[in-house]
């Protein structure tokens, strides 16, 4: 069986060296910021900055799991403190990146969206102490539309921070993030413009972004890496701030991992799936509000129901996690091994051992395998999942089961199991969509 090991891909800011001068923005104003879609390209694609040719599959997959072990604190119930909400964030782990900007002129980063964190920060200068980066440090000095009087003390964004400094009354809000590895940022909260590239090819500018300006950043931070940006529940991800002008709503359609082609991640009107084949379940209310709770009643492989003896945990509302920064799915480990076995009874093929430990399942990649639908049974909505989003070609030769258990009360449904899905977070509704798709043509 699997060892127990948790795979979340933290999402970095990447920044580019670009001109920081984009023609024919659109300027947003007012209460509707439109709708607009952003396009998300993996960090293994050939299409990443990060990409290396040189790797195989078998070696991108064994860096995400490296990468990104120890992720699933951040997920862990004993973790979930207002002091140390962030405390076991990754920084380093990089997934769906995104090119976004910051600042007037604004300056282009590669950017993900994470949906398992919420500050938003990126390297500033003056650096007290900083991460050698491959460009410029942003500098709010040259930024005409930087402004630190909205994040002051008495503000709700830095009363919303865990961990947050202040001085006298007025005085700016400064905060401290630190992560699992012991990295760091410490700086200032504040507000710039953030630029998105929008689906027509018009940049969309948003004034009066909260983010954190970081003065003394240090740890394991990619040379490529500025920061990171959040899109979690809580009320300083991008997501919380634009709010009831994209009417709570976002979805993405995520290509499969090492494909040639970009995904999409899409805003306000644009975000509503339109597709007769929609499945919807609620989203829970739950503590952090970082994260996005749904309930998983029961799991199926082709027309048979796997039982298992449910934890209280898992019997309970909202125990499961939603999370496009996860790359395998985390399952209580009681249903991981009932699902496992009835898998084994299913595939009528010899397993094949992993020699890394990881996957539990696993089989030679040629054999002619015939891999049953699996169908996550969700409150209200049976979502039917092919071999793309439950297997993955470990190696050359392997392929592996994309789940693991964990015993320790944390289930997460990561994003193998959404590719070639349209995905729908209404927050308005309370409510997360899906719908099957080729991704590549969205």
């Amino acid at each position: 069986m699997a060892s127990t090991l948790a795979l979340l891909v933290s999402f970095v800011i990447v920044v580019v060296s670009i001109s920081s001068q984009l023609p024919n923005i659109c300027f947003v104003e007012g209460s509707q910021y439109g709708d607009f879609s952003i396009e998300l390209i993996h960090c293994h694609s050939p299409l990443s900055p990060f990409y290396n040719s040189s790797d195989s599959n078998g070696d991108r997959v064994r860096d995400l799991v490296h990468r990104s072990i120890s992720r699933i604190q951040h997920f862990s119930p004993s973790s979930v403190t207002p002091n140390t909400l962030e405390s076991q964030v990754i920084p380093n782990g990089g997934s769906y990146l995104m090119k976004v900007s910051i600042g007037s002129p604004p300056v282009n980063f590669f950017a993900t969206a994470d949906t398992g964190s919420d500050l938003i920060w990126s390297q500033c200068k003056p650096c007290y102490q900083c991460y050698a980066q491959d460009s410029p440090v942003f500098d709010p000095k040259e930024s005409s539309t930087y402004k630190e009087s909205e994040t002051s003390c008495e503000s709700t964004f830095c009363q919303a921070l865990p961990r947050s400094r202040c001085g006298n009354t007025g005085s700016n809000c400064k905060y401290v993030y630190s992560y699992g590895d012991h990295s760091h940022s410490i700086g200032v909260l504040a507000t710039d413009t953030f630029t998105f590239d929008s689906n027509e090819n018009t940049p969309t500018a948003i004034p009066d972004i909260v983010f954190g300006c970081g003065h003394n950043n240090a740890g394991t931070f990619n040379s490529h890496g500025s920061g990171l940006i959040g899109l979690g529940g809580g009320p300083l991800s991008l997501i919380s701030q634009l709010g009831s002008q994209i009417d709570g709503k976002f979805s993405y359609c995520l290509v499969p991992i090492f494909d040639n082609a970009t995904s999409k991640l899409n805003f306000g009107q644009q975000a509503i799936i339109a597709s007769e084949a929609v499945v919807s379940t609620p989203l829970v209310e739950k503590d952090p509000k970082t994260f996005y709770y749904l309930t998983l009643e029961g799991i199926s492989v082709g027309d048979k129901k796997v039982e298992a003896k449910f934890t209280s945990l898992i019997q309970s509302e909202g125990n499961i996690i939603i999370d496009s920064g996860t790359t395998l799915t985390i399952l209580d480990g009681d249903l991981y091994n009932e699902l496992e076995s009835a898998l084994k009874g299913a595939i009528e093929f010899d397993t094949a051992e992993d020699p890394s430990g990881t996957f539990g399942l696993c089989y030679n990649a040629g054999s002619d395998l015939n891999i049953p639908t699996i169908t996550f049974h969700f409150t209200g909505a049976d979502l039917q999942l092919n071999s793309l989003n439950t297997f993955i070609k470990a190696s050359d030769d392997l392929v592996c089961l994309a789940m693991i258990p964990n015993n320790q009360g944390t289930s997460i449904f990561g994003n193998i199991a959404h590719m070639n899905f349209q995905v729908e977070y209404d927050l308005a509704g309370r409510k997360v969509s899906f719908a099957p798709a080729d991704c590549s043509k969205n």
